[in-house]
């Protein structure tokens, strides 16, 4: 895993009487920015003798945090460093824990499940209510006995339905805690803490080190119904991540992260409005957290080396606060 703090960028061009060839290569350090600079020539002049024997290459690297960046490092901003973890802010503003040997991985909930049952029962009973005020009002297809009616099954319906919705949810954690716990009785020697979130589950496994790119990784993601880019990512950068504080659009921040598309790092012009971005967020995701403990699963017995970076999570999660998930 690497996560550096100076990022640079070299631009070389070869020329010849039939054609032009420029590429642009990233280089970065935790040590300096003269040394990221250093990597970033020795980078695209490799590049360049590749191209130049006949080897395709793309010419430009893109800008890219995570997801996606493939071959490339994590290029987030590094808000805290203890151990071997690191946490970050990603493109949207949250926070997010990285580690490379803490077992992580979130299960979103399919979404055929709660929320797609809901939306249909919503829907019909929408139309229903609409039905309703047409025929009472002698025009089943007045336009306004329509809207009529959809606005107050909206009024009306909106506290049940949220009911519903958390209860329906509740089967679908069940289904995925059914995974986990088949996986455990299967492996009774591991150690499993699940959590809630807002869209799935989040499984966090402390009885051993895991490398990213073992087998025993891939089989336990294969069996619990790890989401597929996610198990691309912590092989492409050898790591394992959370998210630790609510996505914005969640908690009622509807702004963007300042400057667009908040790749880091930014120019020094821009930080302020960056930094007035993140002090609004960071006040209003206060209240909330990422997600809660539900229970541990499995007989395994904790490593210790890796307590600290449980408890990071759990703290900075939120995970035992009692606040709302987001």
């Amino acid at each position: 895993m690497i996560v550096p703090r100076f990022w640079a960028e070299s631009r070389l061009q070869h020329r010849t009487t039939k054609r032009q060839v420029t590429l642009y290569r990233f280089g970065w350090s935790n040590v300096s920015a003269e040394a990221a600079q250093q990597l970033a020539e020795e980078r695209v002049r490799t590049a360049m003798d590749r191209v130049l024997s006949g080897e395709r290459l793309d010419f430009r690297e893109h800008k890219v945090p995570y997801n996606g960046a493939d071959g490339l490092p994590i290029r987030e901003e590094i808000l805290l460093e203890q151990g071997e973890s690191v946490v970050t802010r990603n493109s949207y503003g949250a926070r997010c824990l990285n580690t490379p040997h803490l077992l992580l991985a979130d299960i979103d909930f399919a979404p055929s499940g709660a929320t797609g049952r809901v939306q249909a029962l919503s829907t019909l009973l929408t139309l229903a209510a609409a039905a309703t005020v047409g025929v009472l009002s002698g025009s089943f297809l007045s336009g306004l006995a329509v809207g009529l009616g959809a606005l107050l099954l909206g009024l009306l319906a909106r506290p049940a339905l949220r009911g519903l919705r958390a209860w329906l949810g509740s089967g679908d954690e069940q289904v995925a805690l059914g995974r986990v716990r088949a996986f455990v009785q299967r492996h009774p020697d591991w150690r499993v803490h699940a959590y809630r979130t807002p869209a799935g589950l989040r499984l966090l496994v402390d009885h051993r080190r895991f490398d990213p790119v073992e087998p025993a990784v891939a089989g336990f993601f294969q069996d619990v119904g790890v989401d597929p880019m996610y198990r691309r990512m912590c092989t492409l950068q050898r790591c394992f991540r959370a998210r630790l504080t609510a996505k914005p659009w969640r908690i009622g921040v509807e702004a963007h992260l300042k400057p667009r598309p908040g790749v880091w790092p930014v120019s020094p012009a821009r930080l302020p409005e960056r930094t007035r971005w993140v002090e609004g967020y960071e006040a209003r995701a206060h209240g909330f957290s990422a997600c809660r403990y539900l229970q541990t699963l499995g007989a395994g017995v904790p490593a210790r080396d890796l307590q600290d970076a449980r408890l990071l999570h759990d703290e900075l999660s939120g995970a035992h606060s009692g606040r709302p998930i987001a």
